[in-house]
């Protein structure tokens, strides 16, 4: 059947699609256009095709590169901080730590300061595995263009990487403990488990009140929490896996409010990624597949 190939490789696809992208809609869209061009090949066409899973890959990079472009000149005008969709996840994306870390709120966002062209071959390379010529073929350039573009990228996400090394365990732990001082109203607790150098990135897109600025620094960041739980009566705070790891969702009044994506080291919180942006939120209702490979 000719969509078998598709079918097989969708959740790779979307991944891919959404790791360049960091908007689950735009990658739903694109992951739509790859197949109407696999379908368009026709069968006879389509069995000449030796790695199927290669020219998928190709035609889904090519169109969300394109996408990349055009939406990137639309996020420099973006009202306030700009954070990724982010995605309900099932708790075994985690098992693949590599999986887990790339397409995490904190990477994800470190991945935006890249331009279009760097962040498809990162992505492509270092989370893909796809070899060199492969990502030179899906371009249009050189081999050697393309290792130039990866050593660049490369650099630029070390020097920005999100502390993460932690296992899933601490990670649950911390956020845990950061639950329940925020549900305690215990400034002092909140205190102890936030990190000192702590960021609070907020993302209302000027449709719903938030900081629209990073906040830094435990105590402003803890006094703002503190603040907000006095204020928003009703809210509850609902352990969720967003994006491969543990984090919270807000409810106000039984329906969804915020998401909350955390980023620990050493029992504390260094980082905390607030999307209340309603446009945002639409893929929280069901867990979705991420994969790196079929």
């Amino acid at each position: 059947m000719s969509g078998d190939s598709f079918v097989i490789h969708r959740n790779l696809l979307f991944t891919v699609a959404y790791e360049m992208l960091g908007s689950a809609a735009d990658a739903e869209d694109v992951v739509q256009e790859t197949w109407l061009r696999w379908a368009n090949v026709g069968d006879v066409a389509r069995k000449q095709v030796r790695d199927q899973r290669a020219y998928l890959v190709r035609i889904v990079t090519r169109l969300a590169l394109n996408r990349l472009r055009t939406v990137s000149r639309q996020r420099e005008e973006y009202v306030g901080e700009w954070l990724p969709e982010p995605l309900l996840t099932s708790p075994d994306v985690a098992e693949d730590a590599q999986l887990a870390e790339s397409v995490s709120i904190a990477m994800l966002t470190v991945l935006e300061t890249l331009g279009p062209t760097e962040r498809a071959v990162f992505v492509l390379r270092e989370v893909f595995d796809v070899t060199y010529d492969e990502i030179a073929h899906a371009l249009g350039k050189s081999s050697a263009a393309v290792r130039q573009i990866a050593h660049r990228a490369r650099g630029h996400v070390a020097a920005r990487r999100p502390r993460m090394r932690v296992t899933r365990a601490e990670q649950q732990a911390t956020v845990d403990s950061f639950r329940a001082a925020i549900e305690a109203g215990d400034l002092q607790r909140l205190l102890d488990v936030l990190a000192p150098d702590v960021v609070f990135v907020a993302d209302g897109g000027g449709v719903v009140p938030t900081a629209r600025k990073p906040i830094k620094g435990a105590d402003p960041v803890a006094r703002l929490l503190t603040g907000l739980d006095r204020k928003v009566a009703g809210a509850r705070l609902i352990a969720v896996w967003l994006n491969g790891t543990p984090a919270l969702r807000i409810e106000v009044d039984g329906k969804l409010d915020t998401a909350v994506s955390l980023t620990a080291e050493g029992g504390r919180i260094t980082g905390i990624y607030a999307i209340r942006n309603p446009n945002k939120l639409a893929w929280l209702g069901s867990a979705v597949k991420l994969r790196r490979s079929a």
